[in-house]
């Protein structure tokens, strides 16, 4: 059995790691908390929140937890570059269509190409999903199903579709196509 000064100097050690790993951890829910209730552009910006939160840090300790979080600089609807998480709601396809045919009549797709049975649509950085969300909500009968990138949306045709009737029924969906 060990005495009680050997069990100081075997169980201190673990406490203290109890102690950072606990900090950590909360420390990582707050930046989570924060890039989802506003939107962040800077690591900067990012550490005076964590600063006003409570959680003081340094730009490298910053760095490594947004590492762990996975977190990633992407477009928010503005075309402005925003800190988000990988399971943030920006990165899902949203279930309301008003936001995203909103967001493609403001800005559009800049040109589609065809080939074969299959149509290639450039975007703005960022919008493909949107747009390829719009034109599977949209069942059009002409296109089989899209896949989407990050600027760019393959669409797969039915067999024998004219690339004009596919183009007249996209342009319903997607305005300014060309």
């Amino acid at each position: 059995m060990l005495s009680f000064a050997w069990k100081c100097v075997f169980l201190q050690p673990r406490i203290r790691f109890n102690m950072r790993t606990k900090k950590k951890n909360s420390r990582l829910e707050v930046i989570k908390m924060i890039l989802s209730s506003q939107e962040v552009s800077s690591q900067e910006e990012l550490l005076i929140e964590l600063d006003k939160a409570g959680f003081p840090s340094t730009q490298t300790t910053l760095s490594r937890d947004m590492k762990q979080l996975k977190i990633v600089k992407a477009t928010n609807a503005e075309g402005r570059y925003i800190y988000m998480l990988p399971n943030n709601n920006l990165y899902r396809r949203v279930s309301d269509t008003r936001f995203t045919l909103s967001a493609i009549n403001k800005l559009g797709a800049l040109s589609v190409k065809f080939s074969g049975n299959l149509a290639v649509v450039h975007t703005l950085p960022g919008h493909a999903s949107h747009v390829a969300y719009d034109i599977d909500n949209s069942n059009i009968d002409e296109i089989l199903g899209t896949i989407a990138g990050d600027d760019t949306v393959i669409l797969v045709l039915a067999e024998g579709v004219p690339h004009e009737e596919a183009l007249a029924r996209l342009a319903e969906v997607v305005p300014n196509l060309s």
